[in-house]
Formats: C-alpha cells, sequence, structure tokens
C-alpha cells in the first residue's frame, strides 16, 4: 500500500462506492469529510489503517492541502443539491473544486477526478448547473489533465431519488411529481465509481465523460417502474408548472422561516429549474464505451434496494405466492 488517494467527500453516496474500490486496488484511502466521526462506516473497506477518515473543510486553502499531503491521486465528490448556511453552490461546486484543483496541481499531485453532472451549462437556467460549470472550468485551468466525470441522476442502495419516493408511498395513494415528461438517463453508481478509479488510477485521458446508463426513460416512467418494483399501486400526478412553483417555493420559504432548522429535502425552485431539461448524455460526449465500461441497467437493481417498500417487505413474495394459492383454492 504505498500509494495514498485523498477522495474529498469520500463518506457520501458516491464517494463510499469510489473509497472500497480504492482501496480493493490496494491504496490508501484518505476520506476528506467535514464530520469524521460520522464517517466510520469507510474505515471496514480496507485492512486496519488503510481507510481513514480525516477532518477538511474545502472552503479553506490550509484545510484542503493538510489532508492532500503525499496524495498520489485526488477525486472530488463534494457536491450540494441545496444551499444551507455557507454551504452555497458557488463556494462548493465552483471555489471548492478550483481550490482542490489549484493545491493539486501546486503539490505535484499525479491524476485527479471531479464528479460534476450532466446539465452542466454556464448558460443553464439553475444556479446548481452554472455552478458545476463554474467548478469544471476551474478544474480544468488548474489541473488540465483532470478527469471530469458528469453522470445523469444516480441510483443505488443509499440513492436520494428512488428511495425518496418510494418511501413517499408509504404516506398517500398519491404519487406527485414534477416535470413528468423530462428524460433521465439513470446510472449505477458502482459504475460510476469504477469510471472514477480508471480516472484515478491513470488509465483513461483527461477530459469530460459524461456517464448515463443503457436506458433512457421519462421521470413518470421511472416512477412506473419503482411502483412495479415495491408492489404498490400509487396514482402519479404530474403537478402543473405553476402548481410545482408554489409548491418549490413554499418548501424554500419553510426552509428561510426557520433559520434553516427545516431542511428543504422535497422539490426546491432551483430543482425545478434543472428539471426542465432532459437530463442525458448528448450524442457527441465521451462515455462508458470510451472508458471500457458496460453499465448495468435500473431493472437488475432496483430489486436488490427498494424489495423493504414493499407492503410486506422482504416476505412480500411469500405473502403474495400465499394469497395466489388461497384464491387459486
Amino acid at each position: 500500500m504505498s500509494k495514498l488517494v485523498t477522495i474529498y467527500g469520500g463518506s457520501g453516496f458516491v464517494g463510499r462506492y469510489i473509497a472500497r474500490r480504492m482501496a480493493k486496488e490496494g491504496w490508501r484511502v484518505r476520506v476528506a469529510v467535514r464530520r469524521p466521526n460520522e464517517a466510520i462506516h469507510v474505515k471496514p473497506y480496507g485492512v486496519p489503517g488503510q481507510v481513514e477518515p480525516v477532518f477538511c473543510n474545502i472552503r479553506d486553502d490550509m484545510s484542503v492541502a493538510a489532508v492532500m499531503q503525499g496524495a498520489d491521486a485526488v477525486v472530488n465528490c463534494v457536491g450540494v443539491l441545496n444551499e444551507l448556511g455557507k454551504n452555497t453552490f458557488g463556494a462548493i461546486h465552483a471555489e471548492g473544486a478550483g481550490r482542490i484543483a489549484r493545491i493539486a496541481s501546486q503539490q505535484g499531485v499525479a491524476s485527479m477526478v471531479h464528479i460534476s453532472a450532466i446539465g452542466a451549462d454556464a448558460d443553464a437556467a439553475s444556479e446548481y448547473s452554472r455552478t458545476k460549470a463554474a467548478g469544471e472550468a476551474a478544474v480544468q485551468q488548474h489541473f488540465p489533465g483532470a478527469v471530469i466525470l458528469r453522470p445523469s441522476v444516480i441510483f443505488g442502495a443509499e440513492d436520494g431519488f428512488f428511495n425518496r419516493f418510494a418511501g413517499m408511498t408509504r404516506l398517500s395513494p398519491f404519487l406527485p411529481i414534477a416535470a413528468g415528461g423530462t428524460r433521465f438517463q439513470p446510472v449505477f453508481v458502482d459504475d460510476v465509481a469504477k469510471a472514477a478509479v480508471k480516472g484515478a488510477l491513470g488509465e483513461t485521458e483527461g477530459g469530460v465523460y459524461e456517464l448515463g446508463g443503457p436506458e433512457v426513460k421519462t421521470f413518470r416512467a421511472l416512477m412506473e417502474q419503482m411502483l412495479e418494483v415495491i408492489h404498490r399501486r400509487r396514482v402519479i400526478i404530474s403537478l402543473p408548472g405553476f402548481v410545482a412553483k408554489l409548491v418549490a417555493f413554499g418548501f424554500d420559504l419553510l426552509q428561510y422561516a426557520s433559520f434553516q432548522l427545516i431542511e428543504n429535502k422535497m422539490l426546491t425552485r432551483d430543482q425545478l429549474k434543472s428539471l426542465k431539461s432532459d437530463n442525458v448524455v448528448s450524442e457527441a460526449a465521451k462515455g462508458f464505451a470510451d472508458l471500457g465500461i458496460d453499465p448495468v441497467s435500473v431493472g437488475s437493481v432496483l430489486p436488490d434496494y427498494l424489495w423493504k417498500f414493499r407492503p410486506s417487505g422482504q416476505y412480500d413474495e411469500m405473502t403474495s405466492s400465499a394469497r395466489n394459492l388461497r384464491n387459486g383454492a
């Protein structure tokens, strides 16, 4: 274990998968997070002492530099979906990414991987997408050889997409969604991790890679697929544009009025702007094929972790079989 990788945000949804794979490659893994005591779950990814969470605030130069000391590779997974306090889109996506790239270049780090997002565009309607584009520009300025990954919506056992909507089906016979016609190309989190590891190991050339799974589906179609997996019947309601705006404004107002004690994890006005654009891989973009990775489909993974939302959980198949036998008798 002679080589070291520093993964900023390495305990999060995507970061933990990258950390696990880098540990399997025999690297020492330094997981840089704001709350190391809440990142203890990464330690068993390797042998004792191989994977260690350390404190870091990516808004501070000294903090970023300290956890990068001696690193052969750097991966930046830090991102926010909603602004809270000083953790604004600009501070995290743009300034934070640029800071990591600048310091990595100064310290002579061999390779860098930056996780961005499909839709990153300086002229985008949403602040999220504009700052993602600014972050990419800063990374390319300071570390021209960096591998930049732009995934579509990411799914996996700990995701905040399918898990959130599946959880909502327990509360109501209705499932409200906004922009049901928007197209997505869901990508499995471990496939994103594979791509990041290739970049960290220097096994692919630098540049921007757009990552999407093998299927393109509308938001509504994905919810229908999710409902089929969890064996629940719910009425999917596509909210009209003006209603979605009112809902998003209401949740944003609640966060503001509570002095951010209540975080808007449902729908923000900025997220609504992002939902107006399709989230799919562009035709001319480099992607999984250029990385030698065959991505898995949504249908092959969802049942592995959404079973807990079925009416009888892990026993749902058994109860369904028993019900069928009774009906047949």
